[in-house]
């Protein structure tokens, strides 16, 4: 049986690299595996920081990079976390239909 594979990328600040810490340990004792890169992966995660509007920037660049990845891989899920997912996610979710 083939294990999910799950890569994340993280931004900000040492809460977050944390935060990705745990949610790596989570998602393994499930049955996935990390990913080295986004293209081989299931499951690509967004663990962001808004505090300043150049990481935003950079993370709605990214998502757009991913976005393009996830039309050829319909399969693949793809999440944001963080603050920036908590205050913009009308944006992300509901107008941009990003994630």
């Amino acid at each position: 049986m083939q294990k999910n594979k799950v890569y994340i990328e993280t931004y900000g600040c040492q809460m977050n690299l944390a935060d990705t810490e745990i949610i790596f340990g989570i998602l393994q004792n499930n049955g996935y595996t990390i990913s080295k890169d986004a293209e081989s992966a299931d499951l690509v995660l967004l663990n962001t920081c808004s505090i300043r509007d150049n990481a935003e920037q950079r993370i709605y660049g990214r998502l757009g990079n991913l976005k393009n990845l996830k039309e050829s891989k319909p399969e693949m899920i793809l999440g944001i976390l963080g603050c920036m997912a908590e205050r913009l996610r009308t944006d992300l979710v509901d107008k941009r239909k990003i994630v």
